[in-house]
Formats: C-alpha cells, sequence, structure tokens
C-alpha cells in the first residue's frame, strides 16, 4: 500500500492551494490533438443533448423539473479524463451530462427523461433519479446535498474492501451550505476515505447569487477545520480541471483522505425549466458565453493549432447532432411503463 501522505489543509501540502484559474498556470500540460478533439466532442455531446432536452420540456414530452447542465460542460469532461475503470460518479439532479460523459446511451438518458420504459430508471426516475451500476454511476439526486454523504459512503466501502477506488461527489455552491456536508467532512477525514468533492459552483444556487447566501464564498477552503485541502479551478477550461482533477484523485487514491476541488463555473440557463432566470442580466450571461465558453476554448485551440478545420468541426458537430436527434426520436417513440410497474423497484420498510 502506497506510505500515506498528511494533508495539510488550507496551507500546505502538494494537493492545497489555488488556481490562477486561466489555464495556463504552471502545471497544466496541454493537450494532445486527440485529447482536445475527444474533449471538444464529449462537450459537444452534453450541450447539444442538452439543448434538445429544453426542446422536448416545451414541446411537453418532459414533466417535473429539469435542470440543465449547458454551461458546466468542462467540469465533468475534464474530471472524466483523471478517473480509472472502477471508480464511481455521484453527483446532484443537474446530472444529463454527468450521466452522458459517464458512458450512458443518450437513447437511455433521453427515454428516461421522457418517462419511457426503456430508460435508465425504466421511465420512473425522470430527470432527477437515474442511475447506472455498470457505468458506475449512483445518481442523480433530488435532495439538496443528500448524495455527499452517499458519496462518503461509497468512498468507505472502497476503504473497507480494499480496491483502490476514488468516488468522485460533485455537488453545488447551495448544497455547500448543507448541514450534511460538514458531517460528510468529518467523516471522510477521520477515517482518510477516497473521496474527491467537486462543488460546482456556478454562482447562483437555485437563484441567489452566492455573496448573498455564504458569508465565505471562497468554498475550497469550506473543509479547513476537517484539515481537507482544497483547491480552486477555472471549470470553464477542461485543461485546468484535468490537472486539477489528476492531483486530486492521486491524492484520495494514494490514501491521503478527502480532498475539495471548487470550480468556478457559470450555467447559462435557469435554474430549471421553470425559472426565468429574472435576478441575473441577459448581458452578464451573453459576455460569459463570449469570453469564457468551454466549448469555444477547445475550438479555437484546435484551429489556431492547425489540429482542425472549420469544415472538421463542422461534422463532428452535424454528426452529435444525428445521435441526439436519434435518442429523441427514440424517446417519443418507446413506450410507457406499463401500470403494473407502479410498485415494483420500491424500497419499503417492513
Amino acid at each position: 500500500m502506497a506510505k500515506k501522505k498528511e494533508a495539510k489543509g488550507s496551507g500546505g501540502g502538494r494537493a492545497s492551494g489555488r488556481s490562477k484559474a486561466n489555464g495556463r498556470e504552471a502545471g497544466v500540460r496541454p493537450f494532445t490533438p486527440e485529447e482536445e478533439l475527444k474533449a471538444y466532442r464529449e462537450m459537444l455531446l452534453i450541450r447539444r443533448f442538452e439543448e434538445k432536452a429544453g426542446q422536448l420540456y416545451g414541446m411537453g414530452y418532459i414533466g417535473g423539473f429539469c435542470h440543465l447542465y449547458i454551461g458546466q460542460e468542462a467540469v465533468v469532461v475534464g474530471m472524466q479524463m483523471t478517473i480509472e475503470e472502477g471508480d464511481q460518479v455521484i453527483t446532484a439532479y443537474r446530472d444529463h451530462g454527468h450521466m452522458l460523459a459517464c458512458g450512458m446511451d443518450p437513447k437511455g438518458v433521453m427515454a428516461e427523461l421522457t418517462g419511457r420504459r426503456a430508460g435508465y430508471s425504466k421511465g420512473k426516475g425522470g430527470s432527477m433519479h437515474m442511475f447506472s451500476v455498470e457505468k458506475n454511476f449512483y445518481g442523480g439526486h433530488g435532495i439538496v446535498g443528500g448524495q455527499v454523504p452517499l458519496g462518503t459512503g461509497l468512498a468507505f466501502a472502497n476503504t473497507y474492501r480494499g480496491n483502490g477506488r476514488v468516488c468522485l461527489t460533485y455537488f453545488g455552491d447551495g448544497a455547500a451550505n448543507q448541514g450534511q456536508v460538514y458531517e460528510s467532512f468529518n467523516m471522510a477525514k477521520l477515517w482518510r476515505l477516497p473521496v474527491v468533492y467537486v462543488i460546482e459552483n456556478n454562482k447562483y444556487g437555485m437563484g441567489t447569487r452566492i455573496d448573498r447566501a455564504s458569508s465565505t464564498t471562497d468554498l475550497s477552503q469550506r473543509g479547513r477545520s476537517f484539515d481537507i485541502p482544497g483547491e480552486q479551478v477555472d471549470g470553464m477550461d477542461v485543461r485546468a480541471v484535468r490537472a486539477a482533477g489528476e492531483k486530486a484523485v492521486a491524492w484520495a487514491r494514494e490514501g491521503n483522505g478527502p480532498i475539495i476541488l471548487e470550480m468556478l463555473t457559470y450555467r447559462y440557463r435557469g435554474h430549471s425549466m421553470s425559472d426565468p432566470a429574472k435576478y441575473r442580466s441577459r448581458e452578464e450571461v451573453q459576455k460569459v458565453r463570449q469570453e469564457h465558453d468551454p466549448i469555444e476554448l477547445v475550438r479555437r485551440r484546435l484551429i489556431e493549432a492547425g489540429h482542425a478545420t472549420e469544415a472538421d468541426l463542422k461534422a463532428i458537430d452535424t454528426e452529435i447532432r444525428g445521435i441526439v436527434g436519434e435518442a429523441a426520436e427514440f424517446a417519443q417513440a418507446a413506450p410507457e411503463p406499463d401500470p403494473s410497474e407502479l410498485t415494483t423497484d420500491v424500497y419499503a420498510d417492513a
């Protein structure tokens, strides 16, 4: 077993500190052309899938809540580049992007969004509650912060089994204020659990700007009282995400215990499809899209480096749109669950 290294909280240790949040600081190694294209393709799949999901919601094919991931694609795509087969992922209700990044079939994800039998939860989970044990994806959870103790529990199981696995536990800036998060931090540090807490700070929680909801806005330091190291990362640059993720995953896998990565990101749509997002200006959103869009950053790098032409990237977009279109057609044509399924797959405490 690798020698354990004591994490030194917010001030020391190789896994501590703060990124310059621009993707160009020391330690961020460039992507190969193949890695750039892979990141571009995967982020574009999430973007186009979410755009289609928004359309289907407006047409009435998707009911209930629907939280889109548009703008935050670099976070999950970059983090997926850092983990190994068997590592686990668990997240909140803004989860479609995580599902696709984990390799779940767009048809099965879209079928679940539309409540169809072919969906990953047989049409009974909807947007917020999908699982795939095969892909090591454990949800999709509707309770704010509810996935954090569950992700901590997955890490405990890894330690108990001695399997060398790491759990990526995602949650948002709003959930960072939940009490169960701090209870999880305490246990994870106490037992040196292999968990990476990924805070997707998109600045607004449900609709309240972070500096109006949190007395301290550097969420990477929320583990200080537990001596958990943390780092702020440019969550709009997939390269910066991967660089920080590689260090954090290695830290956890080597037996050093938990670590926090605060991804500074931004969502372009409202909290959910029913949110008009009047708490921020249209100009603010447009400015972020023009200056920091995660997909556009990769697109520019590919073209400027001569690794792809406009025609190449247009062909990829056409291919992705075809995949998403097929998923939407499949979902709309798939049958709904039989009424007899209503009481199956339900946990009941006798």
